[in-house]
């Protein structure tokens, strides 16, 4: 599939709505825009970087820890939570009450992100992993009674108070089943000859309009953008982490995803997605080099 003659889906009429039906993803892609190919040489470069200073940082581990609480805290800010870093390194206890269900939800990320990476080593990046991941990042929190660890069984959408005002209706929950199998078939399938970094925006893309779960779509679809890059050993460790990006250009994030599926443009997407590797990981190897500076000076 050529990325400008992408065809993002269709909208199926339903009980007084409609819901759109994304195309399946699972084939080949191609581009003819030169600037994907300047700014995925670009991501992989930095990526590459990066990783390698998380190889050989001191107590690089210790580093990660706290890389993940950071992006725990801002995944979570991008769907409305509050927590503030500081607050999220203290007990839960210790906070005002009006807080401690914002912290629950920091801290279920934490958990969730670790067990997955964990995981990974058994298991490999699958509808299975997301599901046991999607049940941890809601377990104790406002979401725990929507369908732990299950793809939902029921219409949901994004903004609006329901169906009739909503800003996007995905698809129809009888339609999960082949399209999230379509998207792992997507990951693990060898006879594709396409980078990484696009494959897993375009998978990004699709998860969250396809928005399988009844909460937690946003959470676990930026986290399985970090699972994809250890599962494919594009990183050892898990040290990129994209929130942070998308929560300051909240706006252009989702209008580049709402682009796709209004007007096809695919293209605009993978830019953006690249965008945010390259400077996500130009930022992120500040920190490890700063410690091999100052371990070296001792």
């Amino acid at each position: 599939m050529e990325f400008e003659k992408f065809n993002s889906g269709e909208f199926k009429t339903q009980y007084k709505y409609k819901s759109f039906s994304p195309t399946r993803i699972n084939q080949n892609w191609s581009w003819s825009d030169v600037q994907v190919n300047v700014l995925l040489e670009e991501a992989v470069r930095k990526l590459g970087e990066l990783n390698a200073f998380s190889l050989i940082v001191p107590n690089v581990d210790l580093f990660i820890k706290m890389l993940i609480l950071k992006e725990a805290n801002t995944s979570s800010k991008i769907e409305g939570t509050r927590t503030e870093i500081d607050e999220a390194l203290m007990q839960q206890n210790d906070l005002n009450p009006e807080k401690r269900d914002d912290w629950q939800e920091v801290h279920n990320y934490v958990d969730a992100m670790n067990v997955a990476i964990t995981q990974l080593e058994k298991l490999p990046l699958s509808n299975r992993l997301l599901k046991e991941t999607h049940k941890i990042l809601l377990e104790n929190s406002r979401g725990k009674h929507k369908q732990l660890g299950e793809f939902r069984q029921t219409q949901n959408w994004i903004g609006g108070s329901n169906l009739t005002d909503a800003v996007y209706i995905p698809p129809h929950h009888s339609e999960l089943s082949g399209l999230m199998s379509d998207l792992e078939n997507f990951w693990h399938n060898e006879k594709l000859l396409i980078p990484h970094l696009v494959k897993i925006g375009i998978s990004h893309y699709q998860f969250e309009t396809i928005h399988p779960f009844l909460d937690g779509n946003g959470r676990i679809g930026r986290l399985m953008i970090t699972l994809y890059l250890v599962n494919f050993n594009l990183l050892s460790k898990p040290s990129l982490y994209l929130s942070d990006y998308f929560e300051t250009h909240r706006t252009s994030y989702f209008d580049a995803l709402s682009r796709v599926r209004e007007s096809n443009d695919i293209t605009h997407w993978i830019k953006f997605f690249l965008n945010a590797i390259i400077y996500t990981a130009e930022k992120g190897k500040y920190i490890p080099k700063n410690i091999i500076v100052k371990t070296g000076d001792r």
